[in-house]
């Protein structure tokens, strides 16, 4: 696994844990479930269940592979092996990236304007600076908006282990030196 990759699945598990207990828990995705789609206010309801579907499959793919003395919770170091797999993960990953890329495009037109994607963002847990230079790693137009898909196929390279200088790596806060 790349560093880079590690550094993203440490960022991961953070933002997972969205409770901040230091595990992850069913709990956890409701959380942050709920303030996604509190960002989310002006998409339909489709896109909506869309979004909430793959937080429940995402939990419950964790759970399933994860969770083998079955107590509910996943720790960091069960989380690390298991997210960069493509195998055991992929299609959990494909189902998130389309539902919050379309959840991002509330007027169907394929693009994603600035200010929505930061509120998203924010909702998973993001820090502001990281989300602006992820953003324009994507090479907005000259209206500040991105395409769904390139969203999307951006979600879907964060969890590649063998991906790196991607857009995603902005989103990993710089460590000092």
């Amino acid at each position: 696994m790349r560093t880079e990759a590690a550094e993203r699945v440490e960022l991961v598990f953070s933002l997972f844990d969205a409770n901040g207990n230091g595990v992850i828990d069913s709990d956890d995705f409701d959380l942050m479930t709920g303030r996604v789609l509190q960002a989310a206010a002006a998409s339909d309801e489709g896109a909506k269940a869309a979004i909430r579907d793959a937080f429940r499959r995402y939990w419950t793919t964790l759970a399933t592979e994860l969770d083998a003395n079955g107590d509910g919770v996943i720790t960091v170091e069960e989380f690390r092996p298991f997210v960069l797999d493509p195998e055991r993960f992929g299609p959990t990953v494909s189902e998130f990236a389309q539902a919050l890329a379309a959840l991002g495009d509330p007027d169907g037109d394929g693009l994603i304007e600035r200010p929505l994607f930061v509120s998203l963002m924010k909702a998973i847990g993001f820090a502001e600076a990281n989300i602006h230079a992820l953003f324009d790693a994507f090479g907005p137009d000259t209206q500040d908006r991105i395409t769904v898909s390139t969203w999307a196929v951006g979600i879907e390279e964060y969890y590649a282990p063998d991906m790196a200088g991607i857009p995603g790596d902005e989103l990993v806060p710089a460590r000092a030196v």
